[in-house]
């Protein structure tokens, strides 16, 4: 796309890889981070010459530090007419301001970089065995390249986020309510999300709740899965359900201590639902898709963890932590079933057989990619 595009955005969590994923694909552009000082004072003292001083391109590190370049970057654009000019980066979804999406209209071509899927990892040699493992020790890539122990790892990165990144979006004055929320979510993975129980426990009020939800979502910590209405049912649930981009940091946040506590831990199961549905996301945003990903509830409790509503029909998906398959996994699947026959249904556990049984498309936890 840089070949056909003046500006490429990649926006991603924190230490998602973005910046080294930059430099890989354009190793003779120019590199520029605003995260330091000097380079921050020099783009903001003459923009125009800080963006054009360059042979090849310029990669610009954590761009939302300075909103004003973007329009800089659209007149020189506009002017030059260069394709692949300008590699832009953030930690935060910055094309979701009005004013800069309306800037960058029809010049960028936007991806986004989350933590490493499975099947990267398994590219990569790191083998993965059992689930347990990889929920609490999550996927970010310096935890692997750097074998990090992600009890060390986690509390730094949230204590950065709340203390730097988060500043940058908001003004929150009280950084300790502020990680008891990040807390209360992430006891609530895989949970219909009632903002007004959290504004309770919290003592705040809803709005601020809603506010501070926005800007998990803006910085990539957290997604909200949309429930899926079809003409069929009247009776269906309009509440969102809630999901972490990382289960290592959701772990972190729960006081998980290793691996081996999740056996017998309240949320192993929510853990594990969050790890598949994150994997699915990594799936199709490593397609540069949008994930067409929803769940379905009616008020009566017929549930489908995950629908993939795709150009070529609804792909149903349940979600099992369990190794073993009991004949209770399929029966959200053949309600729903019979709701919409033109379903495909796929049943996703903790074991790591692929095979297919009840009609239904059984695959191995490690096996996401064989569903997108």
């Amino acid at each position: 796309m840089a070949k056909k595009m003046p500006i490429i955005s990649i926006t991603g969590p924190r230490q998602s890889g973005k910046t080294t994923v930059a430099k890989m694909c354009f190793p003779n552009y120019d590199y520029a981070n605003l995260e330091n000082p000097d380079t921050l004072e020099n783009a903001k003292s003459d923009p125009r010459s800080f963006l054009t001083g360059h042979k090849y391109g310029l990669i610009i590190d954590e761009i939302q530090l300075f909103p004003e370049l973007f329009s800089y970057i659209q007149t020189i654009s506009d002017d030059r007419n260069n394709t692949g000019e300008f590699i832009l980066t953030g930690s935060q979804n910055f094309l979701l301001s009005a004013k800069i999406s309306q800037s960058l209209a029809g010049r960028v071509f936007v991806t986004h970089l989350l933590p490493l899927s499975f099947s990267e990892l398994s590219e990569a040699d790191f083998p993965m065995n059992h689930p347990s493992e990889y929920i609490f020790k999550g996927f970010y890539p310096r935890i692997y390249d750097k074998n990090i122990e992600p009890d060390f790892f986690y509390p730094s990165y949230i204590q950065t986020y709340a203390e730097r990144d988060l500043r940058q979006i908001v003004n929150v004055s009280n950084l300790f309510l502020f990680q008891k929320f990040m807390r209360l979510a992430a006891g609530r993975i895989g949970q219909l999300l009632n903002y007004n129980n959290i504004a309770t426990e919290l003592g705040v009020d809803l709005k601020t709740v809603k506010s501070w939800f926005s800007i998990l979502q803006a910085s990539f910590i957290v997604f909200i899965l949309q429930p899926h209405h079809l003409n069929f049912s009247k009776r269906l649930l309009k509440t969102p359900k809630l999901y972490f981009y990382d289960t290592g940091l959701a772990c972190s946040l729960l006081g998980i201590k290793n691996a081996n506590d999740l056996d017998f831990h309240w949320a192993k199961g929510a853990l594990f639902e969050n790890m598949i549905m994150a994997d699915l996301q990594k799936n199709y945003f490593n397609k540069t898709t949008v994930p067409p990903m929803y769940f379905w509830r009616d008020n009566t409790g017929n549930e489908v963890d995950c629908l993939l509503d795709e150009s070529v029909g609804i792909k149903s998906i349940e979600i099992k932590s369990s190794a073993t398959i009991s004949p209770d996994f399929f029966k959200g699947l053949k309600y729903y079933k019979k709701l919409n026959e033109n379903s495909k249904p796929f049943l996703i556990y903790g074991g790591n057989e692929n095979y297919v049984r009840n009609e239904t498309q059984i695959l191995g936890w490690k096996n996401t990619e064989f569903v997108v």
